[in-house]
């Protein structure tokens, strides 16, 4: 027999799951937030590696350009000494041209200088301000680490006291009832045990067959609703009588009245086909 007293236990019990099953999804859902920040603190990562490669390169190209501007100028200078040791008119055209394109090599090659000079300032400073991103970042993400620790030790603390008041309250009931009932409570957002109010369940708002409602309402046993799975009980309504209403109510019994009428129809149609075939 189903008492007032296995009701309070249920209710209760629906209580205590929601809790540990809200605080199981919190901590599994904590971590999820550490990985976006480390995401995050890897891209950081990527992204300054990529910058130091970068660097790295243009600093070659730099030193490069650096040496083929002292090469051009060394050039430069031995062709302007060489003009005063010339005595042909050839020898001048020939020094004349070395300096020539020794003068715009030195030209090209110290504005690419300075494009690249630009260019390891501008990356330096990007470095720079990465550097600091990302020690930033670990410091927060330290942080988060050891709150998330505290926050998920504290929640652990919770479920393991809501376990035991689970346990406590659970010892006299059924196991493969309790057992129903958690699964009903994480499928059903936390609402195991509603009420019927003549025959239509609180829980999905479906009406239930008249004698199904009768069998809720002595309560010899533990009922669950056909439709949504929760545990039902019997509460008295302002109107029994609507919620009674065997027509509606999807009862058996109606399925045979229905069989019956059709069966009724058919014999009735039988016999005018007789009736044709003997005139």
């Amino acid at each position: 027999m189903v008492t007032e007293n296995d009701l309070d236990k249920l209710r209760t019990l629906q209580d205590i799951l929601s809790q540990k099953i809200r605080l199981e999804h919190d901590i599994q859902e904590i971590p999820k937030l550490l990985g976006t920040q480390e995401e995050m603190l890897n891209r950081l990562k990527k992204t300054f590696i990529e910058k130091n490669q970068e660097y790295e390169k243009v600093k070659s190209a730099e030193s490069e350009f650096r040496n083929m501007l002292l090469e051009a100028e060394s050039m430069r200078e031995k062709s302007e000494k060489n003009m005063d040791v010339i005595s042909t008119q050839r020898e001048y055209e020939a020094l004349d041209k070395e300096i020539r394109d020794a003068s715009e090599k030195e030209q090209q090659y110290r504005k690419d200088l300075q494009q690249k000079e630009r260019l390891l300032s501008e990356l330096d400073e990007q470095i720079k301000q990465h550097t600091g991103l990302i020690e930033q970042q670990e410091k927060e993400l330290s942080e988060r680490r050891s709150g998330i620790e505290t926050e998920i030790t504290a929640k652990k603390k919770q479920v393991d006291d809501l376990v035991k008041d689970e346990n406590k309250l659970t010892k006299d009931l059924d196991s493969e009832v309790v057992f129903k009932f958690e699964r009903i409570i994480r499928n059903k957002m936390g609402l195991g045990i509603v009420a019927i109010k003549g025959n239509v369940c609180m829980g999905c708002h479906m009406i239930l067959p008249a004698q199904f409602a009768n069998n809720v309402r002595l309560g010899e046993e533990f009922v669950f609703c056909p439709y949504c799975s929760r545990i039902l009980f019997y509460e008295e309504s302002e109107s029994e009588e609507e919620f009674f209403d065997t027509e509606d109510a999807g009862a058996l019994s109606d399925l045979d009245d229905i069989e019956e009428e059709e069966l009724d129809e058919d014999e009735e149609e039988e016999e005018i086909i007789n009736i044709d075939n003997e005139e």
